[in-house]
């Protein structure tokens, strides 16, 4: 008999295919019946495969980076037990060796409550950096499931902009989205991730925040620029040092403030209680 491939949606959630829908959805990612909804079901996995993906689009979910069909014969070969929360996706194995687990289960897929996982060397290079240890046991380590899934869509983002026919002036502009990117490799290259230290950042930071203060004091433009540009890359280093993203900084901080109302009071904002 051949086997059934069931596309199942979680509404607010994702879209995704398994062939054990009980398995998948209610015993691994704790849903019950009437919390999900099934779409589609077939015996042929290239088209449920090709249907994931148009469903995903459709519904306007996070697309996956590879097709189902593709991953399918590799599931079967993976056998790092992980452990996924809804918070936090955690690795058998100490920081020590969480490397060698990871590139030995390249194209492993996961599910989370904020989008589905696909196992890269690019996402494994981001968990080994971003790991912390378990607070209840040494030998396993942790990464944040939401800043996961915040790298995975930003480093979306950039292969679509990439692959658009963009004219050179017009490109110059998308190009200021990944100046984070510039920023976080010119650090990783200086050995600043793997022998830094978040507080010698912040009295970093402060250091820069004394010299905007006295820029405007001074009235410099020039020196205004320098220092609030070097107040961006010590905050960029400082949040990956803190296992978070710049750009998730700036979306929780946006995110807040543009439900804010208030009104200007002597040159300030002072919103609304």
């Amino acid at each position: 008999m051949d086997k059934e491939y069931t596309i199942y949606h979680i509404p607010g959630k994702k879209i995704g295919v398994t062939n054990d829908l009980y398995s998948r959805v209610e015993q691994q990612q704790g849903y019950d019946v009437g919390e999900y909804e099934i779409l589609e079901s077939s015996t042929d996995i290239d088209y449920i495969s090709k249907r994931e993906i148009e469903l995903q689009k459709e519904y306007g979910y996070r697309v996956d980076l590879k097709p189902y069909n593709e991953l399918s014969v590799n599931l079967k070969l993976k056998n790092m037990k992980i452990n996924v929360t809804e918070q936090t996706t955690t690795f058998p194995c100490p920081l020590n060796k969480l490397k060698g687990q990871l590139m030995d289960n390249l194209e492993m897929r996961w599910d989370t409550e904020h989008g589905s996982v696909y196992l890269d060397a690019d996402l494994a290079k981001w968990i080994v950096k971003s790991a912390k240890t378990s607070m209840f046991n040494n030998d396993r380590c942790y990464v944040y499931n939401k800043a996961m899934i915040k790298y995975l869509d930003h480093k979306r983002y950039k292969n679509e902009i990439d692959e658009l026919p963009f004219k050179e002036e017009e490109l110059e502009e998308y190009n200021v989205v990944f100046y984070f990117d510039k920023i976080r490799e010119w650090a990783e290259e200086r050995g600043i991730y793997e022998h830094g230290d978040p507080k010698t950042q912040y009295l970093k930071l402060m250091e820069e925040a004394g010299e905007l203060g006295r820029a405007i004091l001074k009235d410099n433009e020039g020196e205004q620029l320098d220092a609030i540009g070097d107040m961006v890359v010590v905050l960029t280093n400082l949040a990956e040092l803190l296992g978070l993203s710049i750009e998730e900084c700036v979306e929780s901080a946006y995110d807040v403030i543009s439900k804010r109302t208030g009104k200007m009071i002597n040159g300030t904002f002072v919103k609304d209680n």
